[in-house]
């Protein structure tokens, strides 16, 4: 059956969680809108950044939502009541990708400030600093295990990082 899920600005992107009960769209006008796969109901709306937001994640238990945006900030937000729980600073210029650690644990953000930033998803802490791109980085990822990141940049290179050391 066809849903049909509005926003009042373009739609940048959509999501699944793990058990496709629930997706996420987001869009140019700075939303986020959590909706109910099975009947089309939107249930939540997440607001909070001050321009686009062009990444977003679900946790792997599917509890908590990344965030990223054009504003150079991320938030993880709670996916029951939709409150913002942390807000991730520290880039210093527009974050293009994002990704939760396969345990959860942690999270990792790609900006166009070069940089891929490394964070403890329970209180936000910033662990590592991932610099070595000459240009934006606009694809990250953890791998299966945890154990290393990769990152992808407009400088036509992918690097691949440990997640412990940042090397």
């Amino acid at each position: 059956r066809l849903q049909t899920l509005s926003h009042e600005g373009a739609v940048g992107g959509a999501a699944w969680n793990e058990t496709e009960s629930q997706l996420l769209t987001w869009s140019n006008d700075g939303t986020v809108g959590v909706w109910d796969a099975a009947s089309g109901k939107e249930l939540l709306t997440l607001q909070g950044h001050g321009d686009a937001v062009k990444a977003v994640a679900f946790s792997p238990d599917g509890q908590r939502i990344l965030t990223g945006s054009w504003d150079r900030t991320a938030k993880v937000w709670e996916v029951v009541m939709g409150e913002g729980l942390l807000p991730l600073p520290g880039h210093t210029n527009r974050i293009r990708s994002m990704a939760f650690s396969p345990d959860g644990q942690r999270i990792v953000t790609g900006s166009e400030d070069k940089s891929a930033k490394v964070w403890e998803a329970a209180n936000g802490l910033q662990l590592l600093t991932l610099k070595a791109h000459t240009a934006g980085i606009g694809a990250v990822a953890f791998s299966q295990d945890g154990q290393r990141i990769v990152t992808g940049g407009d400088d036509q290179m992918a690097r691949v990082w440990e997640t412990a050391s940042g090397r």
